[in-house]
């Protein structure tokens, strides 16, 4: 009754959850080496977590993006955030050495995994990419840190760099990109991270395939 009446003493749920976590946490290590200290430690009951709606952005978002763009900056940065769906931190380390217009894709030298890859780049990216770098040969690309980045689309009124990496991976299987080149391009090591990119729009997904494979072909 103590340890209930602690985890309801905060009308937070997250900090109802982590409590319960780390009274469920001390009774398995507890009872692994063999302390009966409290048995009951299972009955803890632990606050499930809200799933909000997490924001994806969109195509017509992306156009409506480019609109407010002020200047070469910020429309090569809402590219490539299109095009690539790139980290925040993985864009403020480019180099505009990482960059090979010729073939059309960014090296992405340092990444979460700890692995490098290459990032495909659309012809809009590519070009707005030339506009910014112009005649430079190295140098970073935007000349802004991770923290910089976030500030920039707050103040053009833009959705975050994760809402434009979800955005950017529907958009992709959208169109007809497989699974396994989404994988490469973001950097994921397994589906799972596809899956829950698009774990809401999987419906919609499959329906819009189904329907571009029924649909009559013509001679």
């Amino acid at each position: 009754m103590d340890v209930k009446n602690w985890l309801t003493r905060t009308e937070s749920l997250p900090v109802r959850r982590k409590r319960a976590q780390a009274v469920r946490a001390f009774g398995k290590w507890a009872e692994l080496n063999e302390l009966e200290v409290f048995v009951w430690w299972r009955t803890i009951p632990v606050a499930k977590d809200k799933v909000s709606p997490q924001l994806t952005v969109t195509e017509e978002m992306y156009r409506d993006a480019l609109t407010k763009a002020k200047n070469a900056r910020d429309k090569a940065l809402i590219e490539v955030l299109w095009s690539t769906g790139l980290r925040r931190s993985e864009i403020s380390r480019l180099e505009v050495g990482d960059i090979n217009l010729s073939q059309g894709y960014l090296i992405i030298r340092t990444t979460k995994a700890g692995k490098p890859r290459i990032a495909p780049l659309s012809p809009h990216a590519r070009r707005a990419l030339l506009r910014l770098v112009g005649k430079r040969l190295d140098g970073s690309v935007f000349e802004l840190n991770s923290s910089s980045i976030r500030v920039r689309l707050a103040r053009l009124g833009l959705p975050s760099a994760h809402a434009w990496r979800r955005g950017w991976a529907v958009h992709a299987l959208r169109n007809g990109i497989s699974e396994a080149s989404v994988r490469a391009a973001a950097g994921w090591s397994s589906g799972a991270m596809v899956v829950r990119y698009t774990n809401s729009l999987s419906g919609e997904l499959a329906l819009e395939e189904f329907q571009r494979v029924w649909q009559p072909k013509h001679p």
